[in-house]
């Protein structure tokens, strides 16, 4: 698969823009804040209906415009398709296309652009805090699985609802009596996150230790631990199982909720660590590990994707080179010779041999 035009209209700093690309690399160059990683956003966008970096689709609406658009020809599927997202300042819902015909929700283009993103603050995941760790995981399985997108979304809105009740019992106590139904629909979205979940990161695991083994030349031996709630002894278990789990755990709880406010257990505590020969990463690991660590992880979520889709995921590498030595340069661009790619740089340099050039400057390809 590969994405063959882009059409952008009010997007970011693009007032107006039309990109044609190379099925292999497409080197992306400009200084900083002229566009590049706006670029990048549109494409993954194109692909997932996410965006890696707005918390509100208004974002992503150039300053001043009445609405954005985000179009792209793609080749995939083994056929020519269009896609095309229409998104509007404040609280209008924005709208979906594809092939000409307007659809209800993004799930309905998975598969068509499945795209991969790797920038620099990746390159630190397996340090930083479990929020990120599960926000790449459940980014990873969104576009692996859309009914996990789904139950994520039903897992949060249920979450959020049972939140303001915890804080409205103070002044009304009697709501607290409802609880026990949104504590069961919670357990019950939430042991379908744990199964899709202990799946996932026990391929991603495998295929990560495989590209690490490669990298360290078979010193280091990569191994990944799903961290759930500790009621929780099988995450392999039947569904029906896990549900129970997890109510064992939150009753155990349900004092200190009702106490703090706060929904303290549940997937949305969820974490997963990373070990080399036995040691944790995160309080042991050096830099250049952590670093080779990450990288591995990326490309076994590239690897799981294909895997699952038949094709090479889009691959977008957003400045991300730049911040390798040149060993792990190497090791990257020897692992990409498939598929297409985007990269983003300020100074192209050794780079300019991969594919082809894009140069932006402000918003504009030039």
């Amino acid at each position: 698969m590969n994405l063959e035009t882009l059409q952008l209209r009010s997007f970011r700093n693009y007032a107006e823009a039309e990109i044609e690309f190379d099925p292999g690399v497409n080197l992306i160059v400009g200084d900083n804040a002229q566009g590049k990683t706006n670029l990048l956003e549109a494409i993954a966008y194109l692909g997932s209906g996410k965006s890696f970096r707005a918390q509100k689709t208004s974002e992503m609406v150039r300053f001043g415009a009445d609405f954005g658009e985000i179009q792209g020809q793609v080749f995939a599927q083994e056929r020519e398709q269009t896609l095309r997202y229409l998104l509007f300042p404040g609280s209008r819902p924005r709208q979906i296309w594809r092939n000409g015909a307007r659809k209800k929700s993004a799930s309905e283009l998975s598969g068509v652009l499945p795209t991969v993103l790797f920038c620099p603050e990746d390159l630190m995941i397996l340090k930083m805090g479990s929020s990120q760790r599960r926000r790449f995981g459940d980014l990873a399985l969104c576009g692996l699985r859309p009914n996990y997108d789904a139950a994520l979304t039903e897992y949060h809105r249920i979450l959020d609802q049972k939140s303001r009740i915890l804080k409205d019992r103070f002044e009304n106590p009697a709501i607290a009596a409802i609880l026990p139904e949104y504590n069961l629909r919670l357990c019950q979205v939430g042991a379908l996150l744990i199964s899709y979940r202990a799946r996932f990161y026990e391929g991603l695991g495998k295929s990560a230790a495989k590209f690490h083994n490669q990298f360290s030349g078979g010193v280091e031996n990569f191994s990944l631990q799903y961290k759930t709630v500790s009621t929780v002894s099988d995450p392999f278990a039947p569904v029906a199982k896990l549900t129970e789990d997890l109510l064992d755990h939150l009753q155990r709880h349900e004092r200190a909720e009702l106490e703090t406010a706060q929904c303290l257990t549940g997937p949305h505590k969820d974490d997963f660590t990373v070990a080399l020969n036995g040691v944790d990463l995160k309080s042991y690991g050096s830099q250049g590990q952590t670093r080779t660590s990450a990288i591995s992880l990326k490309l076994a979520q590239r690897e799981l994707m294909a895997r699952e889709w038949g094709e090479e995921p889009v691959l977008l590498l957003d400045d991300v080179l730049s911040e390798l030595d040149p060993g792990r340069q190497d090791f990257v661009l020897n692992q990409i010779v498939s598929g297409q790619v985007f990269i983003t740089c300020c100074e192209p340099g050794r780079f300019t041999k991969l594919g082809k050039t894009i140069e932006i400057k402000q918003g504009t390809i030039i």
